[in-house]
């Protein structure tokens, strides 16, 4: 299996797809790999490590805030990030947790999962 860490997100989920999209147009050097939850591969992470994640790099599962701070200190022009490691967990996956409760009244669902184009196909997992 490929080393390179692999975010896991809601593919029907506009604000998730959205932060994928993001993500792959900042990530020049193609360090993340992508896979949705609603995928055979992201299926069989969750049942394999019987938690919800986010982010899965080198063994280890990261969720929540110190995902997405993981994920954003990583792509160039967004090292500034890392200020919020200051801040405690617990503050910071409250906030993570209650815009991820209202993803879809705030942000939309989709009926299908995005799909990424021909191009971006190889840096996704199914």
């Amino acid at each position: 299996m490929n080393n390179k860490p692999v975010i896991l997100f809601d593919g029907v989920c506009n604000l998730c797809s959205g932060s994928v999209q993001f993500i792959l147009k900042r990530d020049k050097e193609k360090r993340f790999l992508f896979a949705s939850l609603q995928s055979t591969y992201g299926q069989s992470l969750l049942k394999q490590l019987d938690l919800p994640t986010e982010l899965y790099e080198g063994g280890k599962v990261f969720t929540r805030s110190t995902a997405a701070l993981k994920m954003f200190s990583q792509l160039k022009g967004w090292s500034w990030v890392k200020i919020f490691w200051v801040v405690p967990k617990f503050i910071r996956d409250a906030v993570y947790n209650l815009i991820a409760k209202n993803r879809y009244k705030w942000f939309g669902k989709k009926e299908e999962c995005w799909l990424p184009t021909p191009d971006l196909k190889a840096r996704f997992l199914d």
